[in-house]
């Protein structure tokens, strides 16, 4: 089945509906395919807040939050895409605002806004409160608001359809195919600019925060086709998820005053941050609680927790700002944050790195400058470099926005300029032989083994603390996991609703992110944020200053090619010199 749009979102969380809405208002024809309900995105899962120098508690300034984004990400983000960030973010809350954000507010009826860990006044000298949130449940807020502009700009939506490729002619995007999940049918969709907004791959590890459907699809797609994913090293823990379930546990937690103790109930925030303590950023506060596992202050029956006390707080702050946390640790832990310590630990998160963008979202074939045509991607899907080695808490949902709406709009605006592109003679015709391979296999090889595998040794070998032998290993690793994948059968070949049958497809994305991530990080040989490497301790900005882009090699498919583009040290009116990253 044939369609025909001027612009095709793929993925429909913050910035796939920040996307459609612009290219929407940029008076063209748009069409978001999703494999959820738009409402049921990942971007739902974020609580905190989204970061912007309102100043409406304190005095702050775009500045200040582009310098906390600069030292956040460990002086290799793009200094450009800091500052556009820093000065958009706040014109882009004012107006999810007049859209109808329910934002909590001040007494005075100002947006409210509270302290994160890493947002800084003046420069780093202390706490400042940024993060512009409704409630715990800001994600959710933002998701709702869009999608409800999305219906009164007519996009119009394709829900629970899969992308399964990207149609790449001469250098340029012509559309995309996906298969529907309730016909089992394969569809073209055709159009003259394509964005990419369909989420990260935090599935390749065994504890996170990502929901299921987070394979890392597009990432993988674009890989197979030679081009490069940029940065994948960096992958961020957040340092409190639910203990032995990943669920997140918002860093407002943090920010309302929650306390981590050890085993001892120490403080022990103030060893490793004396500045800021319980508020340094995800990173620091990541490795110092793995740290107090290490070296035996775990809480729990297996000893590998930390506990988050939130007891000296009032009821009213617990059960009114924080009142989604509070039920989920009430729920599945059976501990309640009003009388009791909660066990938390470190669980993937977010990856810094993606499919390389400009500033305007469009997709980069290399490190010198060339580009896809026509194709665009914004969110935790792309990597503008806006959060470098290590993103700062809240710029998530600001990077979906600002990043989502410049995509939107430049993609709208190529799309008024031009033709739709040629086709090639059977777009559908790479997809269907993968699914007929999966559906009529005779393997042995069953896609959740080989998925629990990869997801158990990512865990292991490419988690907080990283060394060379571990990653060395975990590359060869996924070279005999990518073998039994060649083997994979499933059960029920029917075509309608068969979730293993997506499964298996997404468990082959997630081999190739899989592989660009451990390759790219055994190759990094220093530590930078969230890449800690305990036999390259030391940042290393004489030879390691520079952005990692990995290939995948078509003539010898087991191999990763390793390039490199340089880190945008100049922003357009501030620039930050690498300095030691202490709090």
């Amino acid at each position: 089945m044939h369609h025909r749009y001027d612009v095709i979102v793929v993925g429909a969380g913050g910035a796939g509906l920040m996307s459609a809405l612009y290219a929407a208002k940029g008076g063209v024809s748009v069409a978001c395919i999703s494999k959820l309900y738009p409402t049921r995105s990942h971007t739902g899962a974020a609580q905190g807040g989204i970061g912007a120098a309102l100043g409406n508690i304190q005095e702050d300034h775009w500045e200040w939050h582009m310098f906390d984004t600069v030292k956040g990400g460990d002086y290799l983000t793009d200094q450009d895409a800091a500052e556009v960030f820093s000065k958009d973010i706040i014109d882009v809350v004012y107006e999810l605002e007049h859209m109808g954000l329910p934002f909590s507010r001040t007494p005075e009826g100002k947006i409210a806004q509270r302290k994160f860990g890493g947002h800084t006044r003046d420069f780093g000298k202390a706490a400042v409160e940024r993060s512009c949130y409704a409630k715990d449940r800001t994600g959710h807020m933002i998701l709702q608001t869009l999608y409800q502009q999305n219906v009164k700009e007519g996009t119009l939506f394709f829900n629970e359809f899969h992308v399964t490729d990207l149609l790449i002619e001469n250098g340029r995007c012509t559309g995309v195919v996906a298969y529907e999940l309730s016909t089992g049918e394969l569809h073209t969709f055709h159009a003259k600019a394509v964005i990419l907004a369909a989420g990260g791959y935090g599935r390749v590890f065994k504890i996170t925060s990502n929901a299921l459907t987070l394979t890392g699809d597009l990432m993988s797609i674009y890989y197979r086709k030679g081009l490069p994913l940029e940065d994948m090293e960096f992958y961020q823990f957040h340092p409190t998820g639910l203990a032995k379930l990943g669920i997140l546990v918002t860093e407002g937690i943090r920010g309302e005053g929650g306390i981590l103790r050890n085993s001892n109930l120490e403080r022990f925030m103030e060893r490793y941050a004396p500045s800021i303590k319980d508020l340094a950023p995800r990173d620091i506060v990541a490795r110092s609680m793995t740290t107090e596992i290490r070296e035996g202050r775990g809480v729990g029956k297996d000893k590998d927790a930390i506990y988050i006390d939130l007891t000296h707080l009032p009821r009213e702050v617990i059960e009114g700002k924080l009142a989604e946390i509070t039920d989920l640790a009430r729920t599945y832990l059976g501990q309640d944050p009003v009388k009791d310590l909660v066990m938390v630990q470190p669980t993937a998160h977010y990856a810094m790195g993606g499919i390389p963008t400009d500033l305007n979202g469009l997709c980069l074939s290399d490190g010198n400058g060339g580009s896809i045509e026509g194709l665009y991607a914004a969110g935790e899907q792309a990597c503008v470099s806006l959060h470098g080695a290590n993103r700062l808490g809240t710029n998530s949902l600001g990077d979906l926005v600002v990043f989502g709406r410049r995509a939107g709009k430049y993609a709208a605006e190529y799309a008024r300029q031009v033709e739709f592109g040629d086709l090639p003679d059977d777009p559908e015709a790479d997809s269907r032989q993968e699914f007929e391979r999966l559906r009529t296999s005779n393997g042995k090889e069953n896609a959740a083994g080989i998925r629990k595998d990869l997801q158990e040794t990512m865990m292991k070998n490419v988690g907080i603390f990283r060394n060379g032998k571990d990653m060395a290993y975990q590359v060869e690793y996924i070279k005999e996991l990518k073998a039994r994948y060649a083997n994979v059968a499933v059960a029920d070949p029917s075509r309608k609703y068969n979730s293993e049958l997506i499964e298996a497809l997404e468990t082959g994305f997630l081999l190739d992110c899989a592989e660009a991530m451990a390759s790219s990080a055994v190759n990094r040989t220093e530590s930078r944020g969230a890449h800690d490497r305990e036999d390259f301790h030391s940042r290393d900005d004489v030879n390691w200053l520079k952005h990692t882009m990995a290939y995948k090699d078509l003539n010898s498919p087991d191999n990763v090619i390793i390039g490199y583009k340089p880190v945008a040290l100049k922003g357009f009116t501030r620039s930050f010199e690498p300095k030691p990253r202490v709090y």
